[in-house]
């Protein structure tokens, strides 16, 4: 899926689509383009060898050797679908814009949401993770007006800056030693009587922690308020949630009973950026995107796309890549898609146990619930293992790293999350190492990771051993 000029056949799989796709309007009179142009095909030449130029200066995302950050390659099927439907750049805010990419839109969609469980289900692609957030929130806030929206301290820091623009009151829930929403903190702020909608993260962003969502919706008996579930980054692990250790399986078998969730196709679903889906479990919360506009579009009858989103123009690309991966990778729990999930958890469960084994690193609290790994580094002696010394090499080891082409992330987080063996923390902000092993490849490349982060550690100075 990487980068490879003598043997990407990339281009090779556009070229009988292309032809296809032009047949289907043979009948229109021809026409000239830029490309039919001499000066100015010669002068689009020159510009993208530049941009190719420029587009070097990036770290290798689509290569098993980056393992930092949540960015995984879109699947080949999805960069040549997306390009084929650029040939038309269809706009999926209304089927008149956008015909045959919003019905692909719709099935695509549902086909989402029966991962979920939903049975019905009102809801649609945006532009990331934050808009359709921001939806379910606004949503959210229209049925319960200036009531509180309430997430853990781990939740995406998002959720807070979406309310101010909604206008609506957040508060933060203390989370515990794994990354979680801690419950006790919970149902403290929800005895006040003022909370709208709590946000559980399924698969926070620097941990991949999973809230404890059967005993929140347990919670939602007692107190009701609204389930959003964040699940941009952690949503696909639903397919193999029996591969899960406990909590997280029992969160993701009752993932159907939230009123909303989120998820990122551009993250595990193997989708070009940017590709958010939205989903609501009642259909009827559409009555609050109605609206009445002189200038929209009135050759069909049917819902459009643009009566049930807060976006009005939206790349209909994104929805035909979309669906022309899940073609080919349906989303059940035995195929190829869910296999490539279960190699990254596979893959993170396994850098876990070497750096629990290994006394130059030490673990996160936790094991890994999806597929981050995170870690602080040992200073030079038991005596010296402050956590300025361990940030530094934690910065060092990244730099050291990345001279070896292995790209990890840093992460800073609160010295009690980590099991020292000592037991003294300060409760200051410690530096970690961290790893996204995302990509199914991962698991194949783990053992060329290791070596490049034990020689990377061994240049910056290992620890005494304990």
């Amino acid at each position: 899926m990487g980068i490879d000029s003598k043997r990407d056949k990339f281009l090779d799989l556009l070229e009988a689509p292309l032809a296809r796709l032009a047949e289907s309007f043979v009948e229109l009179p021809p026409y000239t383009s830029p490309l039919d142009r001499p000066a100015e095909y010669d002068a689009m030449t020159t510009v993208l060898d530049e941009v190719a130029g420029r587009m070097g200066d990036n770290y290798p995302y689509f290569h098993p050797l980056y393992a930092g950050q949540m960015l995984k390659p879109p699947h080949p099927v999805a960069r040549a679908a997306y390009a084929l439907a650029m040939a038309i750049n269809p706009n999926n805010h209304a089927r008149d814009g956008g015909r045959a990419s919003s019905q692909m839109e719709i099935e695509a969609v549902a086909e989402i949401a029966r991962m979920f469980g939903f049975h019905e289900h009102l809801g649609h692609l945006t532009s990331g993770g934050t808009f359709a957030n921001l939806e379910a929130l606004w949503v959210a806030g229209q049925l319960a007006p200036g009531k509180r929206i309430l997430a853990q301290e781990q939740a995406h820091y998002t959720h807070q800056r979406i309310s101010s623009v909604l206008k609506l009151p957040f508060a933060k829930v203390a989370s515990d030693r794994l990354g979680r929403m801690d419950l006790n903190a919970l149902e403290d702020e929800l005895k006040h009587g003022d909370v709208g909608t709590v946000v559980v993260t399924m698969g926070t962003t620097a941990l991949g922690s999973v809230d404890p969502l059967p005993e929140i919706l347990a919670l939602r008996e007692r107190y009701g308020f609204r389930v959003h579930l964040d699940a941009a980054y952690g949503g696909y692990f639903r397919l193999i949630a029996d591969q899960l250790e406990e909590p997280a399986r029992a969160a993701y078998r009752v993932m159907d009973q939230a009123d909303s969730i989120v998820v990122d196709p551009h993250k595990h679903g193997l989708q070009p950026y940017g590709c958010g889906c939205v989903l609501f479990r009642d259909p009827a919360v559409g009555r609050f995107y109605k609206h009445d506009s002189p200038y929209t579009y009135f050759t069909s009858d049917e819902l459009h796309l643009g009566e049930i989103s807060l976006e009005c123009s939206r790349a209909g690309a994104s929805a035909v890549a979309l669906w022309a991966t899940q073609r080919l990778l349906p989303l059940t729990a035995d195929g190829a898609f869910a296999q490539g999930l279960a190699a990254g958890h596979s893959a993170a469960l396994e850098l876990d146990r070497r750096l629990r084994e290994d006394n130059a690193f030490e673990s996160f609290f936790g094991r890994p619930e999806l597929d981050i790994v995170v870690w602080r580094v040992r200073g030079g002696s038991v005596r010296s293992g402050s956590v300025e010394e361990s940030s530094s090499r934690a910065q060092r080891i990244f730099d050291r790293a990345a001279e070896l082409n292995l790209h990890l992330a840093l992460v800073q987080l609160p010295d009690a999350m980590f099991a020292s063996r000592s037991g003294a923390h300060s409760g200051a902000l410690v530096t970690c190492l961290r790893s996204v092993l995302m990509k199914p490849e991962h698991a194949d490349w783990l053992d060329a990771i290791w070596e490049r982060l034990k020689t990377a550690s061994k240049i910056v100075g290992g620890a005494e051993t304990f």
